[in-house]
């Protein structure tokens, strides 16, 4: 514990999230701490603490029930609560984030309980500066923003939105050990075009449409500005902003302080490493691969981008890396003979005949298949079937979030493909046995990058974050993924070893800074990192 004069004492300091033991408090700290006859006389470990509370939480009769009680464990004991993420990560990741978060966000009004985090509005403009001033924490070292426009892949849900930054800041300081203080959730709440959501009784956002154009980009401006004075050392994430937005905001501040866009850019590294595990398995090299994209938002725009950047390392020209990668959308694939083409989607544009999605593998041949439409099932049986024609073992990676917008699931990945198919996605699928053989479907999940990326350049001072240091967290998350992963069809590591995971992409990403800016790295750089990460023992 910390000194006396550092933390509450007596009743408040059972009620203070970041102090508070409960029944681990000793009976020597009892007494030091005025807490004798507050508490139950018997004394239990952390550990202890911990069995009691999985065993409440798994009486639960849902999901949402378990989000619940976590949130609201976090909100009394924090300590404890990072305990039990750390030590059972693939349990709680799903009930804290993805999928169940989903639904968390979609009901967040009704099951709000305590406030955590910053709400900013357009009655702020002008002092959201000040406004800053009102967070207890002042060493704030990361901040997950969001504007709620573009919520996994449910949509706009305003103010609901809440809960991403939330549960992704508890997976910065469970995954990569940022101290749950310097951590900071903040809502752009700019309105939302949902009149279904917003003429909900219990709707605790701006009920109004949202901000367009002018009035919403000097808004933002503002408040990154604020951020920029107010936290000069904080990274800041852009989380869950609509396709034109998180493309636009990335590109006008990326180069002013420490930010990055997730859906873009971590999406994309995750997404690559998987890439380079599979040519493992299909013996394919990397730089002849074809890779073909259903979806054209900021997600696979991302991944192409990157995958362009990763082929050109290869050794391929900008024109020879280009088509590798191909794009379809709505209208079907994206040619350079379209008339109306997306800015952010025109680069990928190229000389091709039109044809849909099943007429662009056919065409096209590709080894790869990403999907990130937020269309659940897209990928069909003929889809699959075809890919599993033109390749041995075909790669099939069905991004979307939630698991129920995912394009197709595991089972369906493997069974078209006679289980051949080397499957991944966005959210978490249970094992699927065939003939006595079981494989376990890889989750490309973004916390196998971000708190490692965002570790490395708080750790080494990054004043920016280059597409460079996502390439390479991607070569260094697949450098972990063993030959035992992949023999049960997981193009990642086991979610049970994040921590390690994050830690080696944090090293990785430090020395690359550090090579990038011509310092020199400092003796035991991979220790000094995981002595920096949070420890929530008690």
């Amino acid at each position: 514990m910390p000194d006396h004069k550092d933390h509450p004492t007596g009743h408040a300091l059972l009620h203070d999230p970041v102090y508070d033991k409960s029944t681990a408090f000793t009976l020597e700290e009892r007494e030091r701490f005025g807490l004798t006859g507050l508490l139950p006389p018997a004394v239990f470990t952390q550990r202890q603490q911990a069995s009691r509370v999985m065993a409440n939480m798994r009486r639960k009769n849902s999901d949402i029930e378990r989000y619940i009680f976590l949130r609201q464990l976090q909100n009394r004991n924090e300590r404890l609560f990072f305990r039990i993420v750390i030590d059972r990560i693939r349990e709680i990741m799903p009930l804290i984030y993805t999928p169940t978060v989903g639904e968390a966000c979609s009901e967040f009004a009704h099951i709000f309980r305590q406030t955590r985090g910053m709400y900013i509005t357009r009655r702020e403009r002008g002092r959201i500066r000040q406004v800053l001033d009102n967070w207890p924490t002042k060493d704030v070292r990361v901040i997950v923003v969001t504007d709620g426009e573009r919520i996994l892949g449910l949509g706009d849900l305003g103010a609901n939105g809440m809960g991403i930054p939330i549960g992704k800041l508890a997976l910065y300081v469970a995954c990569a050990g940022i101290r749950p203080e310097q951590c900071l959730p903040v809502m752009l709440d700019v309105g939302s075009e949902n009149e279904e959501l917003r003429d909900q009784p219990m709707y605790l956002g701006m009920n109004e449409p949202r901000l367009r154009g002018e009035p919403y980009e000097s808004l933002v401006d503002e408040f990154v500005e604020a951020v920029a004075d107010a936290y000069p050392h904080a990274l800041l994430q852009f989380e869950d902003f609509s396709t034109p937005n998180a493309i636009s905001l990335l590109a006008r501040h990326r180069e002013r302080l420490l930010c990055f866009n997730d859906d873009i850019q971590g999406t994309a590294a995750v997404a690559l490493a998987g890439i380079y595990a599979s040519t493992r398995v299909s013996k394919i090299p990397f730089r002849d691969l074809r890779v073909l994209f259903l979806g054209a938002g900021s997600a696979a725009t991302g991944i192409a981008d990157l995958m362009h950047s990763a082929l050109m390392d290869e050794g391929l020209s900008d024109e020879e890396a280009r088509r590798r990668l191909w794009l379809v959308d709505r209208e079907g694939l994206l040619t350079a003979s379209r008339e109306h083409i997306n800015d952010y989607s025109r680069r990928f544009a190229q000389a091709h005949r039109s044809v849909d999605f099943h007429g662009a593998i056919e065409a096209l041949r590709p080894h790869v298949l990403i999907g990130a439409t937020g269309s659940p099932g897209v990928f069909d049986e003929r889809a699959i079937r075809l890919m599993a024609s033109i390749s041995e073992r075909p790669a099939i990676f069905a991004l979307s979030n939630p698991t129920s917008r995912a394009e197709c699931t595991a089972e369906q990945a493997y069974e078209y493909s006679d289980y051949r198919a080397l499957f991944a996605s966005g959210s978490p699928f249970s094992a699927v046995s065939m003939d006595g053989k079981e494989f376990h479907p890889g989750q490309g999940n973004n916390v196998y990058i971000f708190p490692g990326v965002g570790l490395g350049a708080l750790h080494s001072g990054a004043r920016t974050i280059p597409d460079r240091l996502f390439t390479t967290a991607a070569r260094a998350l697949a450098e972990q993924i063993t030959d035992e992963d992949l023999s049960f069809g997981s193009l990642f590591p086991p979610l049970d070893n994040i921590r390690e995971v994050s830690a080696k992409v944090a090293t990785a990403v430090a020395r690359q800074v550090y090579a990038d800016t011509g310092r020199g790295e400092p003796d035991d750089l991979p220790g000094a990192i995981r002595r920096s990460m949070f420890d929530p023992t008690y």
